[in-house]
């Protein structure tokens, strides 16, 4: 562990994942539709991000000179809603909108629907580009915005990634970060059964980006990364986050089964007696 790490702000962090993990759980199993392998996988990376390194307002969502987010992995939008609403962008208990006819929680995020969202994302391969295009506007405008990009592993399997990725190194963002929630599968398996990515380190620092692999469930690690991305200058920052697909859940981990199927009633409560005691 850095010693520089407050344990108050590490205590606050956990604490807040398990709030945002119980959301998801809650929030998918009235919806009765999701992907609760992902958001899961992906929540303390977003708690990394919401609740410390990006200088955001909820008074203030539009500001020109904010930090943005892109979650291009779209279909975890639970975990985002969640943190947002801890964060004050929308009331708690809209959470239980998820996916209604009318609800500004789609299943995918929708940027004209919330504020926070910075990008309507879920064809995989696009959010990732988009950020890009946010990192060089706010080069060019003179901002020190910082942009940071959340991709599956599975959408690493997507042109439009490499592209995009390619064009960050290109420009030498050096403002932008991409983050990959590296579980290991996506809907029918493991992702190199179906479509190896590795060595996705080495294919990263061939496309000219600083980086680092990290425990993505570590937020001493994750701090570490993201403060390492803020001092690197002249290229932009890639963070291979090793994830567990369903984390917190024993009987969801480490495995597809979870990505794109809802927790029956049963299934939430079982869950979340999991995740009280842990």
């Amino acid at each position: 562990m850095p010693s520089d790490v407050d344990p108050a702000l590490l205590g606050r962090l956990a604490t807040t994942a398990r709030e945002i993990r119980t959301d998801i759980l809650r929030m998918t199993a009235t919806a009765g539709s999701g992907h609760p392998g992902g958001s899961l996988s992906v929540t303390d990376i977003v708690t990394a991000l919401v609740f410390h390194e990006l200088r955001i307002d909820p008074d203030h969502p539009d500001d020109p000179a904010r930090d943005r987010l892109v979650l291009s992995k779209g279909h975890a939008a639970p975990a985002l809603y969640s943190a947002l609403a801890l964060r004050g962008y929308l009331p708690r208990e809209e959470l239980a909108t998820l996916r209604q006819v009318g609800s500004r929680l789609q299943g995918h995020v929708d940027r004209k629907k919330l504020p926070g969202i910075e990008a309507s994302t879920g064809c995989l391969g696009q959010g990732v580009g988009m950020a890009v295009g946010m990192a060089l506007d706010a080069r060019l405008a003179k901002r020190s915005s910082r942009v940071y990009a959340i991709l599956g592993d599975g959408e690493c399997q997507a042109g439009p990634t490499w592209e995009a990725l390619m064009a960050a190194g290109h420009y030498k963002l050096d403002n932008y970060v991409a983050i990959v929630d590296r579980n290991g599968y996506e809907t029918d398996g493991s992702t190199e059964e179906l479509m190896g990515i590795e060595p996705l380190a080495d294919k990263l620092r061939a496309f000219r980006f600083e980086t680092l692999e990290v425990n993505g469930h570590d937020f001493p690690s994750l701090l570490s990364a993201l403060d390492h991305a803020r001092a690197t200058k002249g290229r932009p920052t890639a963070i291979v986050a090793k994830t567990v697909k369903g984390k917190g859940v024993s009987f969801m981990e480490n495995t597809h089964a979870w990505h794109g199927k809802a927790p029956s009633p049963a299934e939430r409560d079982r869950a979340l007696a999991e995740l009280a005691a842990s």
